[in-house]
């Protein structure tokens, strides 16, 4: 096990809490979802050992990064600047190596786009950036059915009705109990999958990325797709659309959209591999 050094960096409107442990390049994992620094505990140290200063952080209202003032719809060039901010604290010399997962991997692109220097490799897993696919409408209208579920009826119907295709097909893959090694994150996701459903999701996933800040950098970009969620279209859909239109390649990733935390040394090894193509 690594030593964690926890620090905090203050940003406009809010104190972003991030973890440090390892030694070396620079690698910054960017949560998604209700997630986050804890999402990644069960690969950090694996990272780490590969060589990794791993740093990972909560975004901000989220979990341990209180806000300054009132919550309100989330903006990805916010956490776009959140990202820039702890990379400046953490690495203010060298790029760094950047991964980012689901929402997060939204925020990783837009820091790619727009800081392209202080980036040496970026590993984007399934960003739900669904405008980018052939016909958006049904996602868009089920993360926003899920929204007003989650005003009208509550946070139980929401989360059933996100667990579905926008057809309302449940899942083949059914989850069991959780790792062991996000169980400590799991009351802090809770208490964030309000916000997420209310101010993240429907502002995220309808977002545009910039496109043609990719295509200038898209030598340091790799679109992951999860292999078990690669039919699924509003997850694995926009990496591959991303990687057509920038001309970034794509690697597969064990596990589905978390698989993170589905299969974490696995995919800890699958990311060192990506970061070194």
């Amino acid at each position: 096990m690594n030593v964690v050094d926890v620090g905090t960096v203050k940003v406009p409107g809010a104190t972003l809490r991030h973890e440090k442990r390892g030694s070396g390049p620079v690698l910054l994992l960017v949560p998604g979802g209700a997630g986050d620094a804890g999402l990644f505990e069960g690969m950090a140290d694996l990272l780490a050992d590969a060589g990794h200063t791993v740093v990972s952080y909560d975004q901000r209202g989220l979990s341990r990064s209180p806000l300054d003032g009132p919550l309100g719809d989330q903006r990805v060039a916010e956490w776009r600047d959140d990202a820039l901010a702890v990379l400046e604290a953490v690495s203010p010399d060298e790029p760094a190596y950047v991964f980012g997962s689901s929402s997060g991997a939204i925020v990783a692109l837009a820091l790619l786009a727009a800081h392209p220097d202080r980036v040496r490799r970026l590993v984007a897993h399934e960003p739900p950036l669904v405008e980018l696919l052939a016909d958006p409408a049904p996602y868009r209208e089920h993360f926003a059915e899920v929204r007003e579920l989650y005003r009208t009826r509550g946070l139980g119907p929401a989360m059933a009705r996100f667990s579905e295709t926008p057809d309302g097909r449940k899942p083949e893959r059914q989850h069991g109990e959780l790792p062991a090694s996000i169980r400590p994150m799991a009351s802090r996701m809770a208490a964030n999958m309000p916000v997420f459903l209310e101010h993240v999701l429907c502002p995220f996933s309808s977002s545009a990325p910039d496109l043609e800040g990719l295509r200038a950098a898209a030598g340091k970009l790799v679109l992951g797709v999860g292999r078990e969620s690669a039919d699924q279209e509003a997850l694995a859909g926009p990496s591959r659309r991303i990687a057509e239109l920038t001309g970034a390649e794509t690697v597969a990733f064990p596990g589905g959209h978390v698989g993170c935390v589905e299969h974490p040394a696995e995919f800890a090894e699958a990311l060192v591999s990506a970061m070194s193509r």
